[in-house]
């Protein structure tokens, strides 16, 4: 019995001898398998990270990529940002192109023969206006008319007669004072009929009207109608405006600390603040000899040189007055982009090259460090850290998209 139960015990120690030496065998393999496991994916993490990193100052873009995001290429340009003064101000256009349209008496609005933008013509009929008190005028210039006959005929037989020597002075006399009244009254009938846009001449045939044409006073674009058909009129009311644009010119505020620097005939740049930035050029005509109220600044005047069909009084506009020549290399602000604290700008490589663009293939951009400068109306000063070759071409919009491209990850094979 005892040599039993030692021959169990001896077998009992031996299994579980066994189990311990099977696990830590086990337990090996499964740590060397992690290992190996982490060892690999830390290296594949390396690579990824190495292929994160990698950055291309070279980029390739299709046609209908650059037309996708609207990405446009112009040149790098010589501009006057540093010797200006800068201004801003209004579009203005000068009194005499300028016309409120007014009556001279009042009536009832018959007909409105033109629209709020229309072009009209110097002397064009505007409206038509009916007032019954133009009849009674135009009755009063003929009763004048076919009386003056007979004023005309008396003072004619009194010239004769005093001319004989057998009339006497004071018939003459009274004849010849109306002759002179009558004359009088049907000139001043005429031009007040004239005034009003009716012929003396239609009159005099007989041919009376209650209507009077609103006639256009200068020729130019209608600007507000401020009444409607119907309506009654005063005397002195103004039924629409007409302006002429083609001579449109900016008014600038200058401010006294720059007045001395300001000359006419100095060249003007303008950007249209709400007009998305529109370029437009000018040359100074006139300097006011007085203060603006309170604002210590004096209007200059500038004439633009190449009228735009939409340029209107009263928009807003900021100046770079050039007293000065320094120019200096300047491109769109939209052509820089700033990444990892330095500025660049992406050019066209096929120009650089000279080259020409094969079949099949995009455009091909090279990212270039700028340094920057002044910054004046939408345009920047810049400096390129390398020598470009003359009329090299660059990104003037969209660069944005080509910068978030260039700092992309690579693409790479495992």
């Amino acid at each position: 019995m005892n040599l039993y139960k030692k021959q169990f015990q001896l077998a009992f120690m031996i299994a579980i001898s066994i189990s311990i030496s099977l696990g830590s065998c086990t337990g090996s393999k499964e740590k060397s398998t992690e290992k190996t496991t982490a060892t690999k994916e830390e290296g594949h993490g390396e690579e990824e990270g190495h292929g994160a990193e990698g950055h291309s100052d070279e980029i390739e873009l299709t046609e209908q990529q650059m037309k996708a995001v609207d990405i446009q290429i112009g040149k790098i340009e010589e501009k006057n940002l540093t010797a200006v003064v800068k201004a801003s101000g209004q579009l203005a256009v000068p009194p005499q192109n300028e016309a409120k349209v007014n009556l001279l008496s009042g009536g009832i609005i018959r007909r409105i023969s033109v629209l709020e933008g229309q072009k009209v013509k110097k002397g064009q009929i505007l409206a038509v206006i009916e007032n019954q008190d133009m009849i009674r005028l135009q009755q009063d210039y003929l009763s004048s008319k076919n009386g003056f006959s007979f004023v005309d005929a008396e003072y004619k037989r009194q010239q004769q007669l005093k001319a004989a020597g057998a009339g006497t002075g004071k018939s003459f006399q009274l004849a010849e004072a109306n002759y002179h009244a009558e004359s009088s009254k049907i000139k001043a009938l005429e031009r007040q009929l004239q005034q009003l846009g009716i012929s003396p001449s239609r009159v005099s045939s007989g041919k009376i009207t209650s209507e009077i044409p609103v006639i256009a006073p200068i020729a130019g674009t209608i600007g507000t109608i401020a009444v409607t058909t119907g309506s009654f009129i005063q005397p002195g009311t103004s039924l629409m405006d007409i302006v002429d644009n083609s001579k449109i010119h900016a008014d600038l505020l200058v401010y006294e600390k720059d007045l001395f620097k300001v000359q006419i005939g100095q060249k003007v740049s303008f950007r249209l603040t709400n007009q998305e930035n529109q370029q437009i050029e000018g040359v100074l005509n006139g300097i006011n000899k007085s203060f603006e109220d309170d604002t210590k600044g004096v209007i200059v005047h500038a004439v633009i040189t190449k009228p735009l069909s939409n340029l209107i009084p009263g928009m807003y506009v900021t100046g770079l007055i050039s007293v000065g020549t320094a120019l200096s290399p300047a491109v769109p602000i939209d052509a820089v982009v700033k990444a990892e604290g330095k500025e660049y700008i992406f050019i066209v490589e096929e120009e650089e090259k000279g080259g020409t663009k094969e079949a099949g293939h995009g455009t091909h951009f090279k990212k270039v460090e700028v340094v920057t400068g002044v910054s004046e109306l939408g345009y920047i000063n810049i400096t390129p850290l390398e020598k470009l070759p003359a009329n090299t071409r660059l990104v003037t919009k969209g660069a944005f998209y080509l910068q978030s491209k260039s700092s992309g990850p690579s693409e790479h094979s495992h």
